[in-house]
């Protein structure tokens, strides 16, 4: 591979203008494509395999306006409502599109709260609903204007309460403009990264288009993929020109810069984007429709940045020329003073057992609230009071109980279970302590099944919730589905949950032997996997610690504490451990690449942090600011997700990568290198930038 990007790097170099014209030529093909041919993205909230999806495929099957998107319409005011008020409100509602059914609205005992269920005839998920609440905004307007409250909650309205509004991109390249300059002292360098990974993700999120028309991809998978590819974007183009300049400062000519650049650097980017996608891929492995598009979109835009920073990167460079060194070495100025980084791995080196008990000590720490974690689907409850649908949530439980935001729908099937059943069954449901009323049975048209609901004593969020729906599906006989949002939120809660230690399994075993073909040695993947578990548990902590018990959620627009949505932990591993991973191949090539030259263990070490060391505290300082800049975002789960990727990121580059990483190496000296000559025989020869300078072609 070395001496094939180092020909690559150079070629482009020595003709930038027809590389460039090349990359836009094909650049307007994707997108030409994706203007053709690309879809829209779509969402799949099916869950195959959940008990619960049995019972709503019989209800879309006999009952479609039971089985498919809902919403429920709240009216409240200081005094009973009038009758004339709420039939005018439902009139209005029967003539919104695809609603098939309006119920008579059920009222609170004083008179106060209404509320009025509408069930559509299409999935939530359909295009005409997913994320329009604007024909129920018109359909209330007239019930606002005559003085009363009305908010919407349900499924439908959902989709809409919380809306991306994209400052994470917005605030992740201002920072990273800013954070490069401080950091490196050119303003060439602080821009061309930035630069390029914008272009990548340009040409992603074409390529996710195209995606899109061949299987859907989830709405939210593009804001994922845009959070992580402008993430490892400028990670890939910062590696690539900062070695550049070290190159140049050597005295090496632009185009031989270049080339060099990409037969070292450039193979950390190759393998460091390998181990992005392994991690991304695990995503297949949880079992639901919209982790496998997250995981494809995600890698379609590392893939994208990947390949621009390669072609990109080099021939910015030579439009640069030794513009990209700082203003002191471009005029031949010597360093005034050894870097900081150099200076801090030698102080670590040289108490290596303190150090490592110290880190491991903070990141124990700090991963020690993860034992109490409870894991949810996001619901309407743990919204802002800003969104209509947490409103509408608070008016419902007060006005008539918090299982009111979660009832339970008992479908049974009369192919195995006869009619004659339906009324002992209801014997069953109202004799349950946790069930506070049982509604009759509904038998649909074709007499196929029969329908109750039943409403817990306890919100849907409640930590009672998962045992009340395992209990009355042991209570209730073969044939009779428990189902509705509340159970099926109680199925996705637990086969994530057991799904994670899967996708955990598959990643890092990938991974470990995919280190182990690029570093030689069985140590380093190990003691890798093992430091970038400890990051994720630590973020996994920090997280339990904001979200469920509140501590500083108030600083976040949050005011109460909630459950850790189940959608996360598994999200937030696949990407996280593929970053750390980039971080650590970023390290670790430097550090072998000494070792290979000097056998010196300990100042390979030194040495490696020093030649990387700011590169990695930039890229991982630019990251955070990206995640935190989507932890402003409205919705609660993009705000974990950028607490939780922000917190490992930091901690990944300080505690990990300055702290944890030289204090250990130091300790095992020669071991870290260690692999059995059977395996060393048995694993392809690959190489990252290992090997002499000397050692890479000159023409």
């Amino acid at each position: 591979m070395s001496p094939l990007l180092y020909r690559w790097g150079r070629t482009t170099a020595l003709h930038p203008w027809r590389t460039l014209a090349g990359w836009l030529v094909v650049a307007a093909c994707v997108f030409a494509a994706a203007a053709t041919f690309g879809g829209s993205t779509q969402d799949d909230w099916n869950v195959p395999g959940a008990e619960s999806q049995r019972g709503i495929e019989l209800l879309r099957d006999h009952l479609p306006d039971a089985g498919n998107a809902s919403a429920n319409i709240v009216v409240h005011d200081d005094r009973p409502l009038a009758e004339p008020v709420l039939a005018s409100l439902g009139e209005r509602l029967q003539d919104v599109a695809h609603v098939a059914r309006v119920s008579p609205p059920r009222v609170s005992d004083d008179g106060h709260t209404a509320v009025v269920h509408l069930a559509y005839d299409a999935e939530v998920t359909h295009p005409d609903l997913m994320g329009d609440v604007e024909p129920l905004e018109q359909a209330v307007e007239a019930t606002r204007d005559a003085g009363y409250q009305v908010e919407l909650g349900g499924d439908q309205p959902s989709t809409a309460s919380a809306p991306i509004k994209g400052y994470g991109e917005l605030i992740g390249v201002g920072a990273a403009l800013l954070i490069l300059l401080i950091a490196f002292g050119s303003a060439v360098v602080a821009g061309l990264p930035v630069l390029v990974a914008v272009a990548g993700l340009a040409a992603g999120s074409a390529g996710i288009t195209l995606l899109a028309a061949t299987t859907d991809v989830s709405t939210s998978a593009p804001m994922v993929a845009s959070m992580v590819g402008l993430g490892v974007g400028i990670d890939y183009a910062l590696l690539l020109v900062s070695r550049h300049a070290e190159f140049l400062a050597q005295g090496h000519a632009v185009e031989e810069a270049a080339g060099r650049s990409l037969a070292t650097a450039g193979r950390s980017v190759v393998f460091a984007s390998l181990t992005v996608l392994i991690s991304l891929l695990g995503l297949g492995l949880a079992g639901l429709p919209t982790f496998s598009t997250f995981g494809w979109a995600t890698a379609i835009a590392v893939v994208a940045v990947m390949l621009t920073a390669l072609t990109l990167v080099p021939v910015l460079c030579r439009f640069a020329g030794r513009r990209v060194l700082a203003r002191g070495l471009r005029r031949g100025q010597a360093p005034t003073a050894r870097p900081l980084t150099a200076r801090w791995a030698e102080r670590v080196t040289r108490r290596p057992v303190l150090w490592a008990l110290l880190g491991t000590t903070v990141m124990i720490a700090l991963a020690a609230p993860v034992l109490d974690m409870r894991t949810w689907p996001q619901d309407d409850g743990s919204q802002t009071t800003e969104a209509t649908t947490r409103r509408a949530y608070d008016l419902t439980a007060e006005a008539f109980g918090p299982g009111a935001n979660g009832p339970i729908t008992v479908v049974v099937d009369h192919a195995t279970v006869s009619p004659s059943r339906v009324t002992a069954i209801s014997g069953t449901l109202i004799g349950n302590d946790d069930l506070v009323s049982v509604s009759p049975a509904v038998t649909s048209p074709d007499g196929a099944v029969s329908v109750l609901t039943a409403e817990p004593a306890f919100g849907p969020a409640d930590a009672r919730t998962s045992d009340l729906v395992e209990d009355l599906r042991a209570d209730l006989p073969a044939g009779v589905e428990v189902t509705g949002q509340t159970p099926l939120f109680a199925d996705i809660a637990e086969m994530l949950s057991h799904r994670l230690w899967l996708v955990i399994g598959f990643v890092v075993a990938v991974s470990v032997v995919l280190l182990m073909l690029v570093f030689r040695s069985v140590v380093i993947p190990l003691k890798a996997a093992a430091m970038n578990l400890l990051s994720i548990g630590a973020a996994y902590g920090v997280m339990t610690a904001v979200f469920q018990w509140g501590w500083g959620a108030s600083l976040l627009g949050i005011d109460h504490a909630a459950p850790v949505s189940s959608w996360v932990p598994i999200l937030i591993f696949a990407i996280l451990f593929g970053l750390s991973m980039d971080y650590e191949v970023f390290l670790l090539s430097r550090i072998r690449e000494k070792w290979l030259d000097t056998g010196d263990p300990t100042g390979s070490v030194v040495h490696g942090l020093s030649a990387s060391g700011k590169v990695i505290t930039a890229a991982a300082a630019i990251m955070v600011v990206v995640f935190l800049g989507f932890a402003s975002e409205g919705d609660l789960v993009v705000k974990m997700l950028g607490v939780g990727m922000a917190t490992a990121v930091f901690l990944d580059a300080t505690i990990v990568r300055m702290i944890l990483v030289p204090a250990t190496m130091t300790l095992l000296g020669r071991w870290n290198w260690w692999l059995p000559a059977w395996l060393d025989r048995a694993l392809p020869q690959v190489d990252v930038e290992g090997g002499e300078p000397s050692l890479v072609p000159s023409r």
